[in-house]
């Protein structure tokens, strides 16, 4: 697999395989540890829902911030490792169990991803600038793509175990050491990745440091404390009357602004040989945001389905297994429905003894058949919910390989479709994705009945087909059309799409209670989904014709 690619790919494959085990092991028990009662902090979906779809945006808007700064003044190699020194510090203090504390770790793995992530890509993209690697460039991407899935599959497995035997905070310290692995392993493989490790050239029209701190980032600090501050019109479903849902989320939207309004006008502040490559990045960035809205269901949404929804018993050879391998655990069922709720109902009252809040979370045998509920006082065996964040990762490894020799194949035939028309048929294919949840919720009977693991196993599946037309192409366009000395910039800009596409996600996820039929809930994912198939296809005549300009494809 290495033997057509640059040396240093193996070395960039494993640090990001290994860092993507950390990033992947904390995101997926993290809605589930927001919720716990007895471990966590007891929060309701919505609450939970919201924290999260905030926490992943800003890990995804920091990297514009990370890569002008290594483009400028930092170069690649040194924000990379100053970035996953400080996620692994993150993680592991997720494991103190303190409210200020988790802020303090999230803003630490918000940050260090803002310098981890769009350099390492950038890094990757100029090992193949020259004419030996440069038709290898989308499959170079590929490769890489599955170093980050490899690293998803496995952490899963590993959380679930160590949360059954040692606990929570354990689960955290173990994403941390990863973290510090794939450090390790990065520093290790310096020699074979130094050359592409140049910072640009500054011309007169890019802003000075100082300039982008109070023209950006200081009116983003600014807009985002007026959005936390500004209040609307209160309403039964809005008591505290946010403009958008919550407060958090009118801090994200507003602090957004500056920052968009940068971007846009790199587009009029560019050299007339920059302007349509920077304009067609910026269109597709748009294009994608409901992308990410929909795939980073699989962290809220679908892990509420997993969890609640999904039967996940195993009985006979299988529990054994499972259980040996500590990747699912008996709970015991009583019939008594007040005794049902043991460990997961807590109320919080008033200094009158009024209830003020009720944490009743729906439990596992809430909506079984009757004829396949245990006997009184029975146990039954569940494989752990995290595991279900592995489907994905799964079909990532799986397919990675065929789809890298379909289009090997098509290349070879001199078929291969664009860059661009990837993308536009990965939105397309994403789409239909959601369709198989829409299946779900009505073979489940709208959730009365416990689904079949296998609709998570299919909706994945399609996603995933979608995911690497998309989102690896996307790295790829954009180390393709960037202007040399904005290449870093541009790729945070492809993650600030990622981080805008999380955080409505999260706005998203947080209306999956106010849905009494959870097929209206999925069929406005595809619809937003659609809309932006329908927008990048009327682009892409467009779009293939700068390519073809800039002599990529």
């Amino acid at each position: 697999m290495w033997k057509k690619h640059p040396k240093a790919l193996p070395f960039l494959f494993f640090s990001e395989m290994w860092e993507r085990f950390g990033y992947y092991l904390m995101i997926g028990i993290f809605l589930l540890y927001l919720k716990n009662v007895e471990h966590g902090f007891a929060m309701t979906n919505s609450e939970a829902s919201d924290l999260y779809g905030t926490f992943i945006a800003l890990v995804f808007l920091t990297p514009f911030i990370g890569g002008l700064l290594a483009d400028r003044y930092f170069g690649y190699r040194k924000s990379i490792i100053a970035g996953g020194l400080m996620m692994g510090a993150g993680y592991c203090l997720m494991a103190v169990h303190s409210l200020p504390v988790l802020y303090v770790s999230m803003v630490l793995v918000i940050m260090g991803n803002g310098f981890f992530k769009p350099n390492i890509s950038t890094l990757l993209g100029n090992l193949y600038s020259t004419p030996e690697y440069v038709k290898r460039k989308d499959e170079g991407y590929n490769i890489f793509y599955m170093g980050i899935n490899i690293g998803a599959f496995v952490c899963n497995f590993i959380s679930a175990a160590i949360i059954i035997v040692w606990g929570w905070k354990y689960a955290f310290v173990a994403a941390g050491v990863g973290m510090f692995i794939g450090v390790i392993i990065f520093i290790s493989g310096t020699r074979h990745y130094i050359a592409g490790d140049v910072k640009k050239p500054m011309n007169k029209e890019d802003m000075s440091f100082l300039r982008i701190v109070v023209t950006i980032l200081l009116p983003s600090v600014i807009a985002g404390v007026v959005g936390w501050l500004l209040k609307g019109t209160a309403s039964p479903s809005n008591p505290d009357s946010s403009i958008f849902g919550s407060d958090s989320t009118d801090a994200f939207i507003f602090a957004c602004i500056p920052v968009i309004y940068f971007y846009s006008s790199l587009y009029f502040r560019a050299e007339k040989s920059e302007k349509r490559p920077i304009g067609a990045l910026l269109a597709i960035f748009a294009s994608v945001v409901m992308f990410w809205a929909v795939f980073k269901q699989n962290g809220t949404a679908l892990t509420i389905w997993a969890d609640n929804y999904t039967d996940r018993q195993v009985h006979g050879a299988t529990g054994d297994i499972l259980r040996t391998l500590k990747q699912a655990e008996d709970i015991t069922y009583k019939k008594d429905t007040v005794n049902m709720y043991d460990g997961m109902f807590r109320l919080q009252k008033d200094a009158d003894g009024k209830v003020i809040k009720e944490f009743n979370y729906p439990i596992y045998f809430k909506n079984v058949k009757p004829e396949n509920l245990p006997a009184d006082g029975e146990k039954a065996t569940l494989w752990a919910t995290p595991i279900s964040q592995s489907i994905n990762p799964f079909w990532v490894i799986i397919l990675t390989p065929l789809i890298v020799a379909f289009f090997s194949f098509l290349r070879r035939k001199n078929k291969e479709p664009s860059t661009a028309t990837k993308i536009a048929f990965g939105l397309f294919i994403s789409a239909l994705s959601v369709l198989v949840m829409v299946a779900a919720v009505a073979v489940s009977g709208n959730g009365a009945e416990k689904a079949s693991v296998w609709w998570l196993m299919g909706t994945y599946g399609v996603v995933t087909i979608g995911e690497l037309l998309l989102s690896p192409m996307g790295l790829s366009l954009v180390s393709k059309l960037s202007p040399v000395r904005l290449t870093s910039l541009m790729m945070g800009g492809w993650f600030l799409a990622t981080s805008i596409g999380n955080k409505l996600s999260g706005i998203l996820a947080t209306m999956w209670d106010g849905y009494e039929n959870k097929a209206h809930f999925f069929w406005v994912n595809f619809a937003l989904l659609m809309i932006a198939t329908i927008i990048i296809f009327s682009m892409l005549k467009w779009l293939n014709k700068i390519m073809k300009e800039k002599g990529v494809s």
